[in-house]
């Protein structure tokens, strides 16, 4: 079992519902059913998106997507997002965000500290 599997069974003990596509580019689509959302935004909740890169763990994930009609309370589109954006290989649309990890460590980071760097953004009501 190699990195990704190993730490994708990480974020099942967190979030049960984690589910994962292989595509044929060789990348995984991790999909995380709901995640819960502070105040501020249009829902409750969200589905999570991302993609485990080839080359994970020394090529770091990069940009995550949640449901397409997420917006912020108020029906304002959140900053550095945009809906109906495909997900690369999947054929899904979703809310993108380009979010990035400034300084990713494969001997440190993982997929949780990704998922960490997902719920920090969403904690940032803009």
């Amino acid at each position: 079992m190699g990195a990704a599997e190993v730490q994708i069974e990480d974020l099942r003990r967190r979030w049960p519902d984690v589910r994962t596509q292989e595509l044929p580019s060789g990348a995984i689509l991790v999909t995380i059913g709901s995640i819960s959302l502070p105040p501020g935004w249009s829902r409750a909740a969200t589905s999570i998106r991302f993609l485990v890169p080839t080359g994970y763990p020394f090529a770091a994930p990069d940009c995550f997507w949640a449901d397409n009609d997420l917006l912020l309370e108020g029906g304002r589109m959140p900053c550095s997002a945009g809906n109906n954006n495909m997900i690369p290989e999947a054929a899904e649309p979703g809310l993108w965000f380009s979010w990035h990890v400034q300084a990713w460590n494969p001997n440190r980071d993982t997929l949780s500290s990704w998922m960490n760097a997902i719920a920090d953004r969403l904690r940032r009501l803009q």
